[in-house]
């Protein structure tokens, strides 16, 4: 599963964080990932942007996925996270 995600560490995504409420919202951010990892304890995958900032999403969260978009759903906290591969104009 890991290994699906290190197509958005090739290029530039737009990262989006939701909650279910559809109360005030944080704008979507565009970003580097330099690396996906599980977190020490299992609980969460890691998208690193470098060697210290991260977003944690929780691995038991509801996966949708294509291959530009991976968004997680996660019911206990009622917060969705979107990550997008953005295009690159010429």
């Amino acid at each position: 599963m890991i290994e699906d995600l290190y197509r958005f560490t090739e290029g530039q995504v737009e990262i989006l964080i939701r909650d279910e409420q559809d109360g005030e919202q944080a704008p979507a951010v565009k970003k580097q990932v330099k690396k996906v990892q599980p977190c020490p304890d299992g609980t969460h995958i890691r998208f690193y942007f470098d060697h210290h900032y991260f977003l944690a999403v929780p691995i038991d969260s509801t996966i949708i996925e294509t291959e530009t978009m991976w968004s997680a759903t996660h019911s206990e906290s009622g917060l969705t996270y979107t990550i997008k591969k953005v295009q690159v104009e010429y």
